[in-house]
């Protein structure tokens, strides 16, 4: 039973695809750019013509939404329909934003699909994501979520929830996934100053600053969009740890402290300056 991995190069495509590889499950690795490996295949969102080949023999699907576009439903309505017939398992989210939802509403009619709704990534702290690039040069964490909470999870235990459900008989509609406590921003900073010996803090800023933080490098209704998740963050919306991770995976989620401690080298801020 081959599996289509859109995203598969991302940091919830690739552990999946390993995963499933693990099984002697063929797996398929959809990118606009694919490389050199006969399982990779070319996929984009924009061009639907590469849609039809990326499924041909495909019976499931790990789909990964086009990133940064608030109205997803237009370029992936194509996909869904082609998709027909196979189990669909949509990467979704625990925040709350109209055109996502439409698109996890549309998943969760499809049959024997599912959609997966995490908090927040993990991930957020590490590589490339400005949360992290801000982390490492400055050792300060700005947002306007204030004392919210998230149920923080790893994005290798939302693989391997994605990788039990494909793998499952029956599977319900929707998962929310945390990991096993829910921390703030400021939490996490300071578990982060423990782990790696630097201060490390978090700046609580206002929604106007927020949107222009998010600008330089979103345009300006996503960035809109992103400040109003930190806004239902703060107001408490993702301040919840569910069990589903070690219901299905068998094993306790990743707790933040573990994933600080194991990406130590990636979170560690620069040392204060001396005095004087």
């Amino acid at each position: 039973m081959t599996v289509l991995v859109t995203g598969g190069t991302g940091n919830t495509g690739r552990p999946l695809a390993a995963l499933l590889r693990g099984r002697g499950v063929p797996v398929r690795i959809a990118s606009r750019h694919p490389g050199p490996d006969p399982d990779h295949v070319r996929f984009d969102w924009s061009d639907p013509r590469t849609h039809g080949p990326a499924l041909e023999g495909v019976e499931q699907v790990f789909l990964v939404p086009p990133i940064g576009v608030l109205e997803p439903m237009p370029l992936v309505e194509p996909f869904l329909r082609a998709a027909e017939g196979r189990r669909v398992v949509l990467l979704g989210s625990l925040a709350v934003i109209p055109g996502l939802t439409r698109l996890r509403d549309r998943v969760a009619a499809m049959p024997d699909s599912a959609v997966l709704r995490p908090s927040g990534f993990m991930q957020n702290f590490t590589g490339p994501h400005p949360v992290a690039v801000e982390l490492r040069e400055r050792g300060v964490i700005r947002t306007a979520t204030g004392n919210g909470r998230l149920g923080w999870i790893d994005a290798a235990d939302i693989a391997a929830v994605a990788d039990a459900l494909l793998a499952a008989d029956e599977i319900d509609r929707e998962y929310v996934l945390t990991g096993p406590e829910a921390l703030s921003h400021a939490e996490a900073a300071a578990i982060i100053s423990e782990v790696t010996g630097r201060p490390v803090r978090h700046e609580d800023i206002t929604p106007e600053e927020r949107i222009r933080q998010h600008s330089t490098s979103v345009p300006a209704d996503f960035a809109a969009a992103l400040t109003a998740m930190d806004l239902n963050i703060r107001a408490g919306s993702e301040d919840l740890v569910t069990s589903v991770v070690p219901d299905l995976t068998g094993r306790p989620a990743r707790s933040f402290r573990d994933f600080a401690r194991a990406n130590r080298a990636e979170c560690t801020p620069p040392p204060p300056p001396h005095p004087g």
